[in-house]
């Protein structure tokens, strides 16, 4: 009887995954494979690093209602989304600032660039009032379909959401669009395809 309780017992053992288990690394940043938006179950569709040289700025994760591979398939995708930044250095807000919108830049026509003019002065102002990331400091920028695209810094709200699918694209395209900020980068949020 007490042998098969230990068998049951190592068998038990052997089922059970920690919920840790199930979370993906990349340069000692752990992410959930799932988390939870506005009531949705999120997936992490991919991981990437932003480097240069051996500068290493932070890790991204993208979490996806489903699974994307391209910007394409991923800017269609109704409900919410969530991009994360882990920081690995300090940055201060005007650097931030500058490579969002110098990204934005690069992926969008003049006149998307228009209509999204005002917003995009709506999160500059959003960043600069969170001052600078430190290392350490987790940085979300969710798309909620009635709220638009909400950005958080530890969990603190930045600023106002800023409306419009059109303006958290933009943002998706900064990683994920044709003229990426870092084209391994792009690949490691896509799941690793090209």
């Amino acid at each position: 009887m007490n042998t098969r309780l230990s068998i049951s017992f190592l068998l038990c053992l052997a089922l059970w995954v920690p919920v840790d288990a199930r979370a993906a690394s990349l340069e000692g940043q752990r992410f959930e494979d799932a988390v939870r938006l506005a009531n949705t179950e999120m997936l992490l569709n991919g991981l990437g690093l932003r480097g240069v040289i051996f500068i290493k700025g932070y890790v991204a994760g993208l979490y996806l209602p489903t699974r994307g591979s391209t910007y394409l398939d991923i800017a269609a995708l109704p409900g919410p989304k969530r991009l994360q930044l882990r920081m690995l250095r300090a940055t201060a807000p005007e650097a931030f600032i500058d490579a969002l919108v110098g990204g934005m830049r690069k992926n969008s026509s003049e006149a998307e660039l228009q209509q999204l003019d005002e917003r995009i002065g709506q999160l500059s102002s959003a960043i600069q009032s969170g001052g600078a990331a430190k290392v350490g400091d987790v940085v979300n920028f969710d798309y909620l379909p009635e709220q638009g695209t909400v950005l958080t810094m530890n969990g603190k709200l930045l600023g106002q959401a800023i409306s419009g699918a059109d303006f958290y694209n933009a943002v998706l395209r900064i990683f994920i669009g044709e003229h990426p900020v870092d084209k391994k980068l792009k690949q490691g949020l896509l799941g690793g395809s090209k």
